[in-house]
């Protein structure tokens, strides 16, 4: 007996593939070069960067990195946003558009997720990139994976991603620059053959410095500065960034004024009475914790608390998962630890510090707690799933902020309303 998680994974790739059939057209017309962001963390970052340094000579992806997102963008069309509705016009309006729209960019630079098994290798075998910029991988999406596993084709989940995101590489014709401080990536690299390949390190990051409103670094002897409190991780950006000014013959970018951070990672926002809020909660997977609790113990700042919610979509792993975030925040030593949902309920608090840390199931009693203990003078970081940009929302000094946190379309706000 079919499953319904097979149907329905089959009933996602060929209507996918009915998208691609007329995206296609429109592609072909335009004739990009392509440059291909992946990466299971810090794609939407270097994406952002690269568009300081190419400006209006490239066509970006912003908010499309699927199979689906990706077809639309390149026809010019908004995807589904919370309306089921919208589908009929999506699948009558892509066969009109593909026979007159086309970008008119040099360049199409692309978000890649590497989300489900098949995913990345429909979209490399599809745009094959001239370059492709490999940032991380990690178990972002891991419950996808574990069929895989389960059927014996790999060995565990890291193994199964790490091969799904290997596709971009060996579609790529030019160039691949990928972060050499992953041994999985780095022994992934050394099977792809007839492309440019090159690695970048912590070497080359010399100095770091982070304060709530602001980063300071020093990446390959050039000095940077953002307007948001940046992970130190950022220098694989900037050294991707940096292999591909060389690669296109041209003086990297070194103001960063121009930079948008995206919204729920790492941003920074005044808070009511005094509080500096720190909104990274557009994701929550342990590979994004790491680099953010290793943020905040270099952060320039006194009273610091952190709210951590769940990490979902970890299938089998969960509860290990959950358990070495515990680790993870108690070696951390932070001022206090506010924990959200069932699960960093169940499997992380136990192996916290219990006299720093309280649980909560739902937002809305986190969001009454920190109103209730707080003084003014505290640094919150926000980290995770569960909604906790609501909670975010409720503690800005300026409302007119909201606009500028994560998940704010419609069916999202009413979503988040229902969890309360």
């Amino acid at each position: 007996m079919i499953s319904t998680a097979r149907i329905k994974k089959k009933l996602y790739l060929v209507v996918v593939r009915y998208f691609r059939i007329f995206a296609s057209a429109s592609l072909r017309r335009w004739k990009p070069r392509v440059i291909a962001v992946t990466g299971s963390v810090g794609k939407t970052t270097l994406l952002n960067l690269l568009e300081v340094q190419l400006g209006n000579r490239a066509h970006y992806s912003h908010n499309a990195n699927s199979a689906y997102g990706i077809a639309f963008d390149i026809l010019g069309m908004d995807g589904v946003r919370g309306s089921k509705l919208k589908w009929s016009y999506l699948l009558a309006a892509a066969p009109i558009r593909s026979l007159w729209f086309r970008h008119r960019q040099e360049f199409y630079v692309v978000e890649i997720d590497g989300e489900r098994p098949k995913e990345t290798e429909f979209l490399a075998s599809w745009l094959r990139p001239e370059v492709t910029l490999w940032v991380s991988v990690g178990r972002t999406h891991a419950v996808y994976f574990d069929g895989q596993v389960s059927q014996g084709l790999f060995a565990s989940v890291d193994e199964a991603i790490v091969h799904e995101f290997s596709f971009l590489p060996k579609y790529t014709s030019k160039l691949v620059a990928y972060n050499a401080e992953s041994d999985l990536i780095t022994r992934t690299m050394e099977q792809i053959e007839g492309v440019r390949k090159v690695g970048v390190d912590a070497q080359a990051l010399t100095a770091y410095k982070v304060w709530p409103d602001r980063t300071k670094l020093t990446v390959g002897g050039i000095q940077y500065q953002f307007n948001e409190p940046m992970p130190g991780e950022v220098y694989t950006q900037l050294a991707l960034l940096t292999e591909l000014a060389k690669y296109l013959g041209e003086p990297v970018v070194t103001d960063l004024s121009g930079y948008d951070q995206p919204p729920g990672r790492s941003n920074f926002f005044r808070g009511k009475r005094g509080l500096k809020l720190i909104d990274s909660t557009y994701n929550a997977h342990l590979i994004s914790v790491q680099s953010i609790v290793d943020l905040y113990k270099d952060m320039q700042t006194d009273h610091k608390w952190i709210v951590i919610g769940d990490i979902v979509e970890q299938g089998k792993a969960e509860a290990d998962e959950h358990t070495r975030l515990g680790e993870l925040l108690r070696e951390a030593d932070f001022d206090r630890y506010v924990l959200v949902g069932r699960r960093t309920q169940k499997y992380t608090y136990p192996v916290m510090d219990v006299a720093k840390t309280v649980t909560f199931l739902h937002p809305k009693d986190a969001l009454e707690y920190l109103e209730a203990e707080t003084t003014g003078d505290e640094t919150l970081l926000f980290k995770g799933s569960q909604y906790l940009e609501g909670i975010v929302e409720h503690l800005l000094e300026n409302p007119d902020d909201i606009a500028k946190l994560p998940r704010q379309e419609p069916a999202a706000k009413k979503r988040r309303a229902k969890w309360g």
